[in-house]
């Protein structure tokens, strides 16, 4: 036995390390993200709530926390576990160390873990639920505790502002409402900066007071858990559709999809990375994208919705854009936000403006 703290999967195996932040128990999904940077924004982003995130990078920290990166006010994993914590990092933007962000948010992280076997053994096993505790408790009460442990169905709703909000811009030309699945903050950027004054409205406003507001164009967010779970954005979208331009991203492309009649399924082990190979089949472009979910749209279901298929994963072919010329909507599984990047797929902010603007 090494280290002081312990992540137990549901299926019982163990990987030890070093506990660090708050020294809580957190039951939790356990998928891992392989990024090389941007680990501030992956614990920013509301797409990982209730999940234990697993960096198959080695070394996590080296570059402390800055005070201009956070994705959203909250920390969303429900835990972090790494190779290596640095608590000394080099950057002259860092105002505290990754160490000292977990233990300010209450979420427990664990370091000087084997992160390249636990992550081959997502890979291989798929995702499973785990916890993550001290080194002495015994594996048996681990699994007991884990299975006894209910899956929560309402991570959108805890992720989603309460009450609407606004971003201007300087000389605005479009007017966008963002439905608020569980933001990124780098998406309102990208919009005011392609000259959009932007309504962030609660994921379950309805249709009639998201059209009382005058929107040239609806963006539906990404955001955390089953697309099925929030089944009053689909209902809202499937009034929404043929009416305004929409255009959906991560979360929202599922939820464009389940509204157009559409299915989802969840993945062995999601995408979550900053490396993913995605190929627009329009121009035959190969982008190299970002990605974080753990649901995909079911590419038979699409016969007779309307909905073609624009972009693939070409790591497992999975279906990573739609479009419905008619009905004025597209959608993509990934993020042309990205941050901290790649910056490939930004072109579909302009392919968004375009569309309001041929309205």
């Amino acid at each position: 036995m090494q280290g002081d703290r312990k992540l137990v999967l549901e299926d019982g195996s163990e990987f030890f390390g070093t506990g660090f932040g708050s020294r809580k128990d957190a039951v939790c999904e356990v998928v891992f993200n392989t990024s090389m940077a941007g680990y501030q924004e992956i614990l920013s982003d509301p797409s990982y709530t209730d999940q234990g995130v697993v960096m198959s990078y080695p070394l996590i920290g080296n570059y402390g926390i800055t005070a201009d990166d956070f994705e959203s006010r909250r920390i969303a994993p429900a835990a972090f576990i790494v190779r290596d914590s640095s608590s000394s990092p080099s950057n002259f933007r860092s105002v505290q160390t990754l160490e000292e962000l977990l233990e300010e948010h209450d979420i427990p992280g664990l370091s000087q873990a084997d992160t390249r076997r636990l992550v081959r053994h997502i890979r291989d096993r798929g995702s499973e639920r785990g916890l993550l505790t001290d080194a002495d408790r015994p594996a048996g009460e681990c699994v007991r505790m884990i299975r006894e442990t209910p899956v929560r169905h309402d991570a959108v709703k805890r992720c989603s502002c309460t009450k609407k909000w606004y971003s201007r811009t300087s000389g605005p030309r479009y007017q966008v409402v963002l439905i608020d699945c569980g933001m990124k903050t780098n998406i309102i950027r990208m919009l005011n900066r392609k000259r959009c004054n932007v309504t962030v409205v609660p994921f379950d406003t309805r249709s009639e007071e998201i059209l009382s507001l005058s929107p040239d164009g609806v963006l539906i967010s990404n955001g955390p858990g089953n697309p099925e779970d929030v089944p009053e954005v689909i209902h809202t979208l499937r009034e929404l559709r043929g009416r305004v331009p929409l255009f959906g991203i991560c979360l929202g492309h599922q939820l464009l999809a389940l509204s157009c009649g559409a299915g989802t399924y969840k993945l062995k082990f999601g995408h979550r990375g900053g490396n993913h190979p995605v190929k627009d089949l329009e121009t035959g472009r190969i982008e190299i994208t970002s990605q974080n979910h753990s649901y995909a749209v079911e590419r038979d279901s699409l016969a007779d919705t309307g909905l073609a298929v624009t972009h693939v994963n070409l790591l497992d072919q999975t279906v990573e854009g739609l479009s419905d010329e008619r009905n004025r909507l597209f959608s993509v599984q990934y993020h042309p936000e990205s941050a901290p990047g790649p910056q490939d797929s930004t072109y579909l902010f302009d392919r968004f403006t375009g569309m309001m603007e041929r309205e």
